[in-house]
């Protein structure tokens, strides 16, 4: 290939590969550069402990690909490369300090007798959201998967108001503008329901208390129930490679261990980038940053807009993720009943105000004394991850400082992360130890992936933060990552920013590199 393509994509994050795909599908000829040695960003995966044990990296929960536009599109091509997916009919779990544990499955059935004997009006209450939840799921799905514009905002809000009447509107917007505790609080009467639900909210920096953050517990449990989970089978990295190889047959080039060192414009316009080893390749149409907003700066100098310069600088990150992966010999046997083996995500995170004050620790620089702890069991749902009869665990330590200042519990003396990770994990695992009683004596192999670690292998991390930026209020929506950009457009004419920075924000969804694929290539 010529030095000379359509299109230059900085970063092999999915975002950036879904866009991609989907211009060289439009014939655009593509050219996808990432400095890593591997492609995926945070969806990928590998054997970090011991041979035959298959990990994912960072992200595990692909529910939001396979369901995403981008994936109904293109499933019989990526299928075709090798995607398959492995879906888990028991979801999410969370267990409690008395021994028992409450959880969603796949069948709206087993998961309202659950709750009904949890508490009777929760359970109404929840069937009642299970029946309406197809035609609030249309609104809302609309909304995420619409492009944050101010012409396609008032279209999407005219057909809101067409279908659900000004009355129906307004609760729409009510609940978008929720905390996860202001809606869970006056849905359910149940502590533990609360908490099972609330989890999901600090997934995507949503503590209990902060507006915006309704809409995250709502739907995962709903549409959890609805359609079950779903994991890459074989590890994260099968989606990466699906869409690397679709990339490929259609013409383009993915290519890694190449760091583009400076975004080359002139006169307004982007033309190109200049790798690290000095080479300089030219785009025709569009140059794609898959970056960090604070990273975009890095690559382009001054854009001549100051205040898309001063919103990239001051764009605010979610506190960081501490992961420890596991190898073991058997899976943990939860105190709360064997049930709970056979579930994909077992959340450690007993109480909302638990979750509160480990989140005002975390964004105070302090290593919480509680961390939430999300323990994925992957090879429940696809056992060819492990050798036969063994297993792997993927634990999620949230929430973490991606600078330490001091430790909550006052035991960490250490404020580098080097120091840290070994006690903190530690931490960790003797919360998983007090829910499963033994865990560590079935550990083969263990390690520890600090938010610095995380940083250092995807500077889209930053300071270990997963899904690239805080979703509250002001930077959600028309203001992703800066208002008037959140089409991933910037003051460059011909440069473009995608990922979970640019609206609809982080997961596994593709939908920032969709949308601006479809936008590049006018559909």
């Amino acid at each position: 290939m010529s030095d000379k393509t359509d299109a230059i994509v900085i970063g092999a994050g999915h975002n950036s590969l879904a866009c991609a795909a989907h211009l060289s599908a439009k014939g655009w000829s593509v050219r996808v550069l990432e400095q890593a040695g591997v492609p995926g960003g945070a969806v990928k995966s590998g054997e970090y402990t011991a041979p035959g044990f298959v990990h994912d990296w960072a992200a595990m929960n692909l529910s939001l690909f396979a369901g995403s536009a981008f994936h109904q599109k293109y499933a019989e091509n990526l299928a075709g490369h090798g995607l398959a997916f492995a879906p888990a009919s028991d979801c999410f779990a969370s267990v409690f300090p008395d021994d028992t544990w409450l959880g969603v499955s796949n069948d709206p059935e087993v998961t309202a007798a659950r709750i009904r004997a949890e508490n009777p009006r929760d359970a109404d209450a929840w069937e009642a959201l299970t029946a309406e939840f197809p035609d609030f799921a249309e609104t809302l799905v609309a909304v995420l998967g619409s492009p944050m514009k101010a012409r396609a905002f008032a279209s999407l809000g005219w057909k809101t108001w067409r279908k659900r009447g000004s009355g129906g509107t307004l609760d729409f917007a009510r609940f978008l503008l929720s905390s996860p505790r202001g809606w869970l609080s006056e849905t359910f009467e149940s502590p533990k329901l609360r908490a099972l639900l609330g989890a999901w909210g600090l997934h995507l920096d949503f503590a209990p208390d902060i507006a915006g953050g309704a809409m995250f517990p709502y739907l995962e449990g709903m549409a959890n129930q609805a359609f079950g989970m779903v994991l890459a089978q074989g590890g994260a990295s099968t989606v990466t490679t699906a869409l690397v190889k679709m990339i490929e047959s259609q013409g383009g080039t993915v290519t890694c261990n190449a760091r583009v060192d400076r975004i080359v414009h002139d006169n307004g316009r982007a033309t190109g980038v200049v790798l690290a080893d000095g080479t300089t390749l030219s785009a025709e149409k569009a140059v794609i940053a898959n970056v960090a907003p604070r990273n975009l700066a890095k690559l382009t100098g001054d854009t001549g807009e100051k205040r898309f310069d001063s919103g990239l600088a001051k764009y605010a990150h979610a506190p960081g993720t501490m992961m420890i992966h596991l190898a073991m010999d058997a899976l943990p046997d939860w105190a709360a009943g064997p049930e709970l083996q056979s579930f994909a995500y077992v959340h450690i995170a007993p109480d909302l105000d638990q979750m509160a004050r480990t989140y005002a620790q975390a964004k105070a620089g302090l290593l919480p004394d509680q961390p939430v702890v999300v323990c994925g069991q992957p090879t429940v749902v696809d056992p060819g991850r492990a050798p036969d009869g063994k297993h792997v665990l993927w634990l999620q330590v949230r929430m973490a400082p991606g600078q330490i200042l001091g430790d909550a519990a006052g035991k960490i003396t250490a404020t580098d992360w080097d120091s840290a990770a070994e006690p903190f994990g530690d931490r960790a695992l003797d919360l998983l130890e007090q829910y499963a009683p033994g865990t560590r004596d079935k550990i083969i192999g263990q390690r520890i992936v600090s938010p610095v670690a995380l940083e250092a292998d995807n500077p889209n991390l930053v300071g270990g933060d997963q899904v690239c930026g805080s979703h509250h209020l002001t930077q959600h929506f028309m203001y992703r990552p800066v208002r008037g950009y959140a089409d991933g457009t910037t003051p460059i004419d011909g440069l473009y920013l995608t990922g979970a920075a640019v609206w609809p924000g982080g997961g596994t969804g593709a939908g920032s590199g969709y949308l601006l694929g479809r936008k590049l290539a006018g559909e």
